[in-house]
C-alpha cells in the first residue's frame, strides 16, 4: 500500500514538472543533475559522518565517496521539489522517505565497511545517488 501511494505522488510530481517544462519550453537550469563526482565537504560531528545532498530534478551530488566504518548521516535538503527525487528510496537499506516540498530530512546509514556502496533512487528509479565507502 505504501508502495502504491509512493508510486502516485511521483506520478503527480512527473505530471506537474512536464506542464511547467512545457509551459516554458525548457526545463529550469535549477532542477538540472550537475553529476557532480564528489561531496567536497563531508562534516564529521559528535562522531558521525554527515553528507549533504540537493533533491531537486535528481539528487545533487549524484555519485559520492564517503568515509568508510564511521555511521553516516545523510541530509537530504530539498527546496520547492515537486518531482519524484522527494521520494527517495535507498532498497538494500529498507529506507523510504518522503522528502518535504522545502527543507531538511537526515537519514541514518549504519557504518558500512570499506568497499561497500549505497544506492539511492527516486520512487520512479529514474533518478539515482551512489555513495561509495572508502
Amino acid at each position: 500500500m505504501k508502495q502504491k501511494i509512493i508510486i502516485i505522488v511521483c506520478l503527480i510530481f512527473a505530471g506537474g514538472l512536464i506542464y511547467f517544462a512545457s509551459n516554458s519550453g525548457q526545463v529550469p537550469a535549477s532542477s538540472k543533475n550537475s553529476g557532480d563526482t564528489k561531496v567536497v565537504a563531508v562534516q564529521i560531528v559528535d562522531g558521525k559522518q554527515i553528507i549533504e545532498v540537493t533533491a531537486r530534478g535528481g539528487y545533487n551530488p549524484r555519485d559520492i565517496v564517503a568515509k568508510a566504518n564511521i555511521p553516516t548521516i545523510l541530509r537530504m535538503k530539498t527546496s520547492g521539489t515537486f518531482d519524484c527525487s522527494a521520494a527517495f528510496v535507498i532498497p538494500s537499506l529498507n529506507i523510504q522517505k518522503m522528502l518535504p516540498q522545502t527543507g531538511v530530512t537526515d537519514i541514518e546509514i549504519p557504518s558500512q565497511t570499506s568497499g561497500s556502496n549505497i544506492a539511492g533512487t527516486c520512487g520512479m528509479g529514474m533518478y539515482r545517488l551512489n555513495i561509495n565507502f572508502q
